[in-house]
């Protein structure tokens, strides 16, 4: 029995292996196509695909996160310049800033080289194979994953896991990860795990060990950055900054209206404060003879030339366009 269970399991493994190697294969993308790329898996095929439409975002407009942003930049500007660099992890409280430093960092340094890769948690797997397809490039990638957290069962972080750090391939050279993530260890943590050691017979022999499992994968990340919430004033005046960028003043009725749209939603965050403003400046207007504050009428560009609004799906800082 035991013979034709190593056979079926023998068996099973050259399969795999068949499978594997009649699969089709990824194809490199157009390279000049765009800055920016998604992994995306159509038909059961895995492909880069470019991003037409980027999000314009400047590192001058991400007010109120000097530290972090400094910290990000200084590690994508080493990266760039073929220096040694870190992954990087982005923690903290939702729309503060966190995506919207990383795609900042693209158009700073896309004409050096950098280029993203932005892939899924549930394509995380495939991490091999978009590796694969960027060794050897002269650009500089950086594989981006958003709003990152596992669950319990979930196996797509260790595939991450091996990418950032326990792979017996060596890592390419031209390749970083930038993650972003509301939970810092990015696996959920439950009392339960030491109790159940404690008083279940069926328990954890060494608890510790578990918590180590989950812990580690944040751990592999060599920069760790933490971005926190907004006080009052830093809200008001992000509100100020979006309010007056479309063609409005933020006077007191403003002030008073964005503390309450602030609290009737429990945050204060570069994301409420855009979506305020959209809502004030959108009721101001329609108003009959409103003006913008540089004197033109509806539809101005806003202060001092500024550009009009992104449209709804574009990233945010967490002072003038707020992410997740």
């Amino acid at each position: 029995m035991a013979a034709d269970g190593d056979a079926t399991e023998r068996i099973a493994a050259a399969l795999e292996r068949i499978a594997d190697a009649l699969a089709p294969r990824p194809k490199a993308p157009d390279w000049s196509a765009s800055i920016a790329f998604r992994w995306r898996v159509r038909a059961g095929v895995g492909q880069l695909e470019p991003v037409q439409h980027l999000a314009e975002i400047d590192l001058a407009d991400l007010l109120n996160i000097d530290q972090a942003r400094d910290l990000v930049v200084a590690n994508t500007r080493q990266f760039v310049a073929g220096r040694p660099a870190n992954n990087v992890l982005l923690t903290g409280a939702r729309g503060t800033g966190k995506s919207s430093l990383v795609r900042a960092c693209l158009h700073a340094y896309a004409r050096q080289g950098l280029r993203l890769i932005e892939v899924d948690k549930s394509d995380l797997h495939n991490l091999g194979d978009i590796i694969e397809l960027v060794q050897g490039h002269p650009e500089r990638f950086i594989i981006f994953s958003d709003d990152l957290s596992f669950e319990e069962g979930e196996s797509s972080y260790k595939a991450l896991k091996s990418a950032l750090d326990g792979s017996i391939a060596a890592a390419s050279d031209n390749v970083l990860i930038y993650a972003t993530s509301n939970r810092r260890h990015l696996m959920p943590e439950h009392m339960r795990e030491n109790l159940a050691a404690t008083h279940d017979e069926d328990g954890e022999l060494h608890p510790a060990e578990t918590t180590e499992e989950k812990i580690s994968l944040s751990e592999r990340f060599g920069l760790w950055v933490n971005f926190y919430g907004f006080s009052q004033d830093e809200y008001l005046a992000i509100c100020a900054r979006w309010v007056e960028q479309l063609g409005q003043r933020f006077e007191e009725a403003a002030q008073t209206a964005a503390l309450q749209w602030a609290r009737e939603r429990g945050a204060r965050s570069g994301r409420v404060a855009l979506q305020f403003a959209r809502d004030w400046a959108g009721r101001q207007a329609v108003r009959p003879g409103a003006k913008s504050k540089n004197g033109s009428g509806r539809g101005s560009s806003g202060q001092n030339g500024s550009k009009p609004l992104p449209d709804k799906r574009k990233a945010i800082s967490k002072s003038a366009k707020p992410m997740r």
